[in-house]
């Protein structure tokens, strides 16, 4: 999934140990096979690259996790919605980058959303031949998941695994104390700006610094709003802690989506995910949080100045 994936877990010998990292990587090798938009073997690629109206038969996990993506568009107010692919094609982000005319980003974004796909059941077509589905904003939130539910099953109870920077804790550290995961800085991603302790959560960042392209002197971030058709403003980074590693990956993109006012309205109240904006306001990192965050943030651990 374009991403290295870290695990550190407790065995009783070295031999297990090695097994469950292995069965751990076997299942995001799995969920590869089935979300990848960079093979042309993988499940999603089939419905991608499907001819408009062609009905595709879908795995039930492929189709399970395309019905959450649609709810959490839903709940998002489209904040969140994979099918942007044709705004990934109109910017060019996959190469070089491109600003694409006014003609060109209105009939991309046409062609963006779920509302371009017809998902019935186990059974889904696309509508529109420039339409497709990004998997990048729950891919490895799914994955996750899956490694979880594995190591679980075969009685693992203190793992830590970091997936390209999403974190999911399982159980405490050798110490007994919640795992601690830093919170990169939102321009400086070698920067810590923050400090949490979780347990049984995963942790999920997203911001426009680490990855994108620039193109005529402007830089272009590699999260779109699938409402606008344009990349999102660097305004700074979004950290979610939910219990499922989907929800983790799939709320921190939509809220970054949403902007530093809108998401801190959705978060306002909600108890069953933790929300950590950094807000760069002129040079100055402005923390901000709802309520179920401050459960897991270290006391005086973000940063009020990026330098």
């Amino acid at each position: 999934m374009g991403a290295p994936l870290r695990v550190a877990l407790d065995a009783p010998d070295r031999a297990q140990a090695i097994a469950l990292t292995e069965h751990a990587f076997g299942e995001v090798r799995r969920l590869e096979a089935v979300l990848s938009t960079w093979r042309d073997d993988s499940e999603i690629a089939a419905l991608n690259h499907a001819a408009p109206g062609r009905p595709v038969r879908l795995s039930a996990e492929l189709a399970g996790l395309l019905s959450e993506a649609a709810a959490w568009s839903r709940r998002t107010a489209g904040g969140f919605d994979p099918a942007v692919g044709a705004l990934v094609d109109a910017w060019a982000l996959r190469g070089e980058g491109r600003l694409p005319s006014a003609a060109e980003r209105a009939r991309a974004l046409e062609a963006t959303g779920l509302r371009n796909f017809r998902l019935d059941g186990r059974v889904a077509a696309r509508r529109d031949a420039l339409a497709w589905l990004d998997t990048g904003g729950f891919g490895k939130g799914a994955a996750l998941r899956a490694a979880e539910r594995a190591l679980r099953e075969r009685g693992v109870r203190r793992a830590l695994l970091n997936f390209g920077g999403q974190v999911l804790a399982i159980g405490v550290g050798r110490d007994g104390a919640p795992w601690p995961v830093p919170v990169a800085h939102p321009a400086r991603r070698e920067e810590p700006a923050a400090r949490l302790l979780v347990r049984d959560r995963s942790v999920s960042t997203s911001g426009q610094s680490e990855r994108g392209v620039t193109v005529a002197g402007r830089r272009l971030g590699h999260i779109l709003d699938p409402r606008t058709g344009a990349p999102v403003p660097a305004w700074g980074s979004v950290t979610v802690v939910a219990k499922d590693a989907l929800v983790a990956d799939i709320l921190s993109t939509a809220l970054l989506v949403l902007g530093p006012e809108e998401a801190l309205r959705w978060a306002e109240g909600r108890e069953d995910v933790g929300v950590l904006l950094l807000i760069d306001r002129a040079g100055r990192i402005v923390p901000r949080w709802n309520r179920a965050m401050s459960r897991y943030l270290v006391a005086n651990s973000t940063a009020t100045r990026s330098g």
